[in-house]
């Protein structure tokens, strides 16, 4: 090898290191800058037991949150099975709006860890207390889907409005999807028995046949769906713990939450799809808006269940103009 080619090398090797030692600069940087500014973080953020996005209920279940952005915070509580994840359209679009967007993985549901008991409502709601109080929010919009709503329904029915500004219930399963005497209009307990059976049987199949199905209406003529939606749905249901996606169809379905709703005084947006076949709109929307004085119904023409997906940019739009007013 010649002088010259050597000189080549070892020129190209000082500048590689030197190249390595700017992008490892390059990188710390973010770092240095934020361990900086957790320093400046508010303690009422560190009130309670938790670790970074965790916090750990009065029974030691740790449950997982996500905090977005800054502003008057809109606390969003998810459907079954799912996670915090299916609001992710919603707390984009608000935290990008000026609003802080937080939601949490109900006990036994995505990232939360999987208890034996407390999979029912007193509990969601003393979960989504909990949280509240630990992050010390105040003036919250309270946004429920589907068994969410029933989520917000109880808190509100057993912890009351002083740190709530407004709610939004959205598909949600107030105030009863079970037929009683006393509600002609809810669903036979056949029909949650069998998304029990389906669900000992082989859940994870009840995930892609609802989703695929009934819940984004994927089984009306002409509908076109959407396998991200699909894949989406069953991989947040495939997170959650067995044992507490079963027990919480006895929670969403069977939990009658008109006291609840009574206690409500606050300023309440109701949204629903005129086309559910999971929470037919006559036994919940319907008598919901009636049960809380002065709510705001808004129904979505041929909407099915999934709206927070389907008709996100309506619901995002709708959602955004409600949490300003």
């Amino acid at each position: 090898m010649s002088e010259d080619t050597t000189q080549k090398i070892n020129d190209a090797r000082r500048s590689a290191l030197k190249g390595g030692a700017g992008v490892a600069a390059a990188l710390s940087l973010p770092i240095t800058a934020f361990a900086a500014e957790s320093k400046k973080t508010p303690s009422s953020v560190h009130k309670g037991k938790h670790n970074m996005n965790t916090f750990t209920a009065k029974d030691g279940t740790q449950l997982y949150f996500k905090d977005w952005g800054s502003g008057q915070p809109i606390v969003f509580c998810h459907g079954w099975p799912l996670s915090s994840d299916s609001w992710e359209s919603q707390m984009l679009h608000v935290a990008s709006n000026g609003f802080r967007a937080i939601a949490h993985d109900r006990r036994g549901h995505g990232r939360s860890t999987q208890p034996w008991n407390g999979n029912e409502m007193d509990t969601y709601a003393d979960d989504l207390a909990q949280l509240i109080d630990m992050l010390d929010l105040k003036n919250v919009i309270l946004v429920g889907f589907s068994t969410g709503g029933g989520e917000v329904a109880r808190y509100i029915g057993r912890h009351g409005t002083k740190r709530v500004a407004k709610a939004a219930l959205i598909s949600s399963v107030p105030p009863l999807m079970l037929k009683t005497a006393n509600n002609p209009g809810g669903l036979p307990l056949e029909v949650f028995d069998g998304i029990r059976a389906a669900s000992i049987k082989d859940r994870s199949q009840l995930y892609r046949d609802l989703a695929s199905g009934p819940f984004f209406g994927f089984n009306r003529p002409g509908a076109k769906a959407s396998q991200g939606m699909i894949d989406s749905f069953w991989a947040q249901g495939m997170q959650a713990g067995h044992k507490n996606t079963y027990d919480c169809i006895k929670a969403f379905s069977e939990t009658n939450f008109t006291e609840d709703l009574k206690k409500f005084n606050v300023p309440t947006l109701v949204v629903h799809g005129d086309d559910d076949q999971v929470v037919p709109i006559g036994a919940s929307a319907h008598m919901s808006s009636k049960l809380v004085k002065n709510a705001k119904l808004i129904v979505y023409p041929g909407a099915p269940h999934g709206l927070t997906d389907t008709h996100k940019d309506k619901l995002n739009a709708d959602l955004l103009a409600f949490a300003k007013s």
